[in-house]
């Protein structure tokens, strides 16, 4: 698994390779990709990974560099230097433009035509029949309202149609900025199960998203790209580590006493009234018995976990080490 922090030791996978020697496994992969605007680097030699069928979570601060790394990917600008390939072949190229649908910064279309005649249109150009039209309208729930102006379209249903023309023809590789702008909760739910279909069904799908905890529960991996660097791209459950335990006692010095015995100098951290141990939840016998012994009256203990949101804040605005990371 790639990772640039080193902090997992599983195996990746067997490399499957077609007849050109290309590994079929590996749907995207930069190499030292960089983009600069004058002195600028908007993008500063990323390394990054995007395995087949899985969903990728791609997460950054606004101005972080990814809606510039996504249009690399798709071909749409070229990097100064480093190199981008996808399904094997060059950002950009043919075959991998084929095999690539996306929804970058908000669709685009012909205001006065229907939603159905905006695909069609796109569907013509591709030389794609009117049939899968039909297929992405209804996958994305707009078959009843297909005959209304684009114009008329609210905020959300605008997002649901730029999905179906990234759906058009059945990429491979789905490339989603913000796919969830603008939906009501219910559409949002609609629009997370989709993309999770989507993975199940063999596609590859990069999400960019602001909402964490969206990212959470339907991503496999992420990566975290903070002022045009990649500083972090992980297995989700290895992103946020072991749950921790979490005791609240008085006096707290003696807390933060026996947390430094038992879990070591870098082992804890203090939330407020609360001291979070780097430990198991199943030491907590261990640790109550140690703080009773120290005649800490124990208010609480019990385990919590890290949220993405919690691991994202702290690798993007601030350079303190990362505890359980």
């Amino acid at each position: 698994m790639t990772d640039n922090m080193a902090l997992s030791t599983t195996t990746d996978p067997p490399v499957r390779t077609d007849s050109a020697g290309i590994d079929t496994e590996i749907v995207v992969a930069t190499s030292a990709l960089t983009k600069r605007y004058g002195e600028r680097a908007a993008v500063d030699s990323v390394d990054m990974t995007v395995r087949r069928g899985e969903i990728y979570g791609f997460l950054g601060p606004n101005g972080a560099g990814k809606t510039t790394t996504l249009r690399m990917i798709l071909g749409l600008i070229r990097p100064t230097s480093g190199s981008v390939r996808v399904l094997g072949r060059p950002a950009g190229s043919r075959e991998s433009s084929s095999s690539t649908g996306a929804l970058i910064e908000g669709p685009g279309f012909f205001p006065y035509l229907s939603g159905r005649a905006n695909l069609r249109t796109l569907a013509r150009h591709r030389g794609l029949s009117d049939r899968c039209v039909e297929e992405v309208l209804d996958r994305v729930g707009l078959v009843d309202r297909g005959d209304d102006a684009y114009k008329s379209y609210s905020l959300g249903m605008k997002q649901r149609l730029g999905v179906a023309a990234a759906l058009l023809g059945d990429p491979d590789l789905i490339v989603l900025d913000e796919p969830t702008n603008g939906l009501d909760p219910s559409s949002m739910a609609d629009m997370r199960a989709l993309i999770v279909d989507l993975a199940r069904s063999g596609h590859t799908v990069i999400l960019s998203s602001h909402l964490l905890g969206e990212v959470q529960e339907i991503c496999d991996r992420v990566g975290v790209i903070a002022n045009g660097r990649l500083v972090r791209e992980s297995a989700v459950s290895t992103l946020l580590g072991d749950a921790l335990l979490k005791v609240r006692g008085v006096p707290q010095d003696r807390v933060i006493s026996i947390a430094s015995d038992l879990a070591g100098e870098n082992g804890f951290e203090i939330d407020g009234d609360a001291v979070l141990l780097d430990l198991p939840p199943e030491r907590a016998p261990d640790v109550v018995r140690a703080l009773v012994a120290a005649e800490v009256a124990v208010s609480s203990i019990g385990p919590t976990e890290r949220t993405l949101e919690d691991v994202f804040f702290e690798m993007t605005t601030t350079s303190a080490p990362m505890k359980g990371l």
